[in-house]
């Protein structure tokens, strides 16, 4: 196994890049775990605030694949926000697959 690397750009514009991700961990697990800036995760991972919101790059939108119906509702609570290439990060499962992830803190004014 490699290590993983993801990054996550945050509101400000920095990059903030994790070199060994753990697979089976969630990129809002990862992204607490390592300061990310405007990753709240209020619910804990629950499926239920959209306080960890992302954008994945177009790129990793097939690797990652869609939101399943929970997280679309879930992300209906910030439609105004929402696009088509959001996911909730609790909802991310790292894998080996993603090394080399790059995905963007969508703002989280509620």
């Amino acid at each position: 196994m490699s290590a993983i690397k993801i990054s996550f750009v945050e509101l400000d514009g920095e990059e903030k890049v994790i070199e060994n991700a753990k697979p089976g961990t969630t990129l809002m697990e990862l992204a607490k775990a390592h300061g990310v800036d405007g990753i709240l995760a209020d619910c804990g991972g629950g499926c239920a605030c959209a306080t960890c919101h992302v954008y994945v790059d177009a790129e990793w939108q097939d690797v990652l694949g869609a939101p399943d119906e929970i997280e679309e509702m879930t992300l209906d609570m910030v439609a105004e926000i929402t696009k088509p290439n959001s996911r909730l990060s609790c909802q991310v499962i790292v894998s080996d697959k993603m090394n080399g992830l790059k995905v963007s803190v969508a703002p989280c004014d509620f």
